[in-house]
């Protein structure tokens, strides 16, 4: 398993050096909220993971209250003024709250973000969220996308997988200071989840 961290303007700097030199393979950095906000540290965040050689992923905070497009829009945009994207890097939307909304409509906005950030960069997003939230149905036809389950009160690699997905893909088995992940499987296998070169147009 290969082992990583999430962070946001929560944690303020972080020394990424240290944590690569301490076996961290991968990186989440908080990049936007809404359609509005953007992470203050998100930038620094995305070059520091980047500069010590940690495969890279930018997370949406999603509000279900409003427009998935706008939000996509908002997101990419921050990703693109800290550098862009390159060959590997994730994508995530982290799915938490209702914003008091029924489960039909949240899960309906969740649907939406996905396939408009999968078809304006080619990468899937993993879905994050956790079991209670999910068990609602907040999270109903999002099973193609891979979960980023946060359960820390299952033991590292063993957590609960809730509906609509029979598998996990990322386990937060552990909060703050800093989130602490587990991925199943390899650094090819995690970079091939995320953005991948176009083939070229090949002349006859």
């Amino acid at each position: 398993m290969l082992h990583g961290i999430d962070v946001s303007n929560w944690q303020g700097a972080v020394d990424w050096a240290e944590y690569a030199g301490d076996g961290v393979d991968f990186g989440f950095a908080k990049a936007s909220e809404g359609t509005a906000f953007t992470d203050k540290w998100f930038t620094r965040n995305w070059m520091g993971m980047r500069e010590n050689w940690l495969v890279c992923g930018a997370y949406h905070f999603g509000h279900p209250k409003g427009d998935p497009d706008d939000q996509v829009r908002h997101f990419l945009n921050v990703v693109d003024a800290a550098g862009g994207f390159r060959r590997g890097d994730l994508i995530a939307l982290d799915l938490e709250h209702s914003g008091h909304l029924p489960p039909r409509q949240v899960a309906a906005f969740a649907r939406r973000w996905c396939h408009v950030v999968t078809r304006c960069t080619g990468v899937r997003p993993l879905i994050y969220t956790f079991l209670s939230f999910a068990r609602k149905g907040y999270c109903h036809g999002l099973e193609d996308y891979p979960l980023w389950i946060a359960a820390p009160s299952h033991p590292k690699g063993h957590p609960v997988v809730p509906p609509p997905w029979d598998r996990w893909t990322i386990h937060q088995y552990a909060h703050g200071p800093i989130d602490r992940n587990v991925f199943r499987g390899t650094r090819a296998q995690l970079t091939a989840l995320g953005l991948q070169p176009q083939p070229r147009n090949r002349k006859a």
